[in-house]
């Protein structure tokens, strides 16, 4: 949702860098906060305040940038495409597309983000919605291992066998959308084809690596913790890869496989590429 929906990623990163000016610390710089992208709340505030070693104590810090957060997060507009791309897949496909939303975000912070964007977000219904927070998620399972897309999808196939209309989908007929490098690993490893539409600042950051996004090997932060983490992101593909299937299931898949696809917008949607009908009328 933050980032691919919604301009939220961009408010992120002007909370956070507030409260690191404030300390006379550098800018988030692209090569953390591709770190912090997708993940669970919990998980991204470990990850920067190892990098950040701010003089304040991670209460107080969590505090600072919530209140930004609190002023600057009911501002959130939707990014280019998003509106007519949520329409279309909702309202005027053949055959049938069904849609949820799976998000990092924690149901305050959602409902901040959201709220005025109701018009947006009534094509998720309730009980399509899988957030951070979701208890049905265990706990150290947000992305990048796949648990909050293989909800995602039970969601859907709870409500097709009420209907009893349709069979249940599979998880290879799914398209995960996604701008974050861990979420593009969770979609991978639930057996999903990905989409991939990243900030041109991630997108830089990965540079000649797309590929490997794509198959969901990119995620920086496997398997290590603190600043060493930090201070190899982009490095150590194959080890890191070994080293994370210790504590994620499901396999990613490999370069170039073709279930993946690099957009830089939502804008124009490929929508034949995946067999999809567009009412036009």
């Amino acid at each position: 949702m933050d980032g691919l929906l919604i301009d939220s990623e961009d408010l992120y990163t002007i909370c956070t860098n507030a409260v690191l000016r404030e300390y006379g610390k550098p800018d988030l710089p692209w090569s953390i906060k591709a770190q912090l992208q997708g993940r669970s709340g919990p998980a991204a505030a470990k990850i920067f305040e190892e990098w950040a070693d701010l003089p304040i104590s991670d209460e107080e810090l969590r505090s600072k940038v919530a209140a930004l957060q609190r002023h600057h997060f009911p501002s959130t507009q939707p990014l280019p495409g998003v509106p007519s791309l949520l329409q279309n897949l909702s309202n005027t496909t053949s055959p049938r597309v069904h849609i949820a939303l799976a998000t990092s975000s924690h149901a305050v912070n959602f409902k901040l983000k959201t709220d005025h964007l109701q018009h947006l977000f009534s094509v998720f219904p309730e009980e399509r919605r899988v957030l951070g927070d979701d208890t049905r998620i265990p706990p150290g399972k947000g992305k990048p291992a796949p648990d909050i897309y293989i909800l995602a999808l039970k969601t859907i196939n709870d409500g097709i066998k009420r209907e009893g209309k349709e069979r249940e989908i599979t998880p290879e007929e799914c398209l995960v959308f996604e701008d974050s490098v861990p979420g593009i690993e969770a979609g991978r490893r639930a057996g999903m084809r990905v989409i991939w539409c990243p900030h041109p600042g991630l997108l830089k950051e990965y540079k000649g690596r797309e590929e490997e996004v794509l198959a969901g090997l990119g995620s920086a932060h496997k398997g290590e913790e603190g600043p060493k983490a930090a201070a190899n992101v982009g490095e150590d593909i194959e080890g890191k890869e070994i080293r994370s299937r210790q504590r994620v299931e499901g396999d990613p898949g490999k370069p170039g496989d073709g279930w993946g696809r690099l957009l830089q917008t939502l804008e124009d949607f490929p929508y034949s590429l995946y067999g999809i009908k567009v009412d036009s009328s």
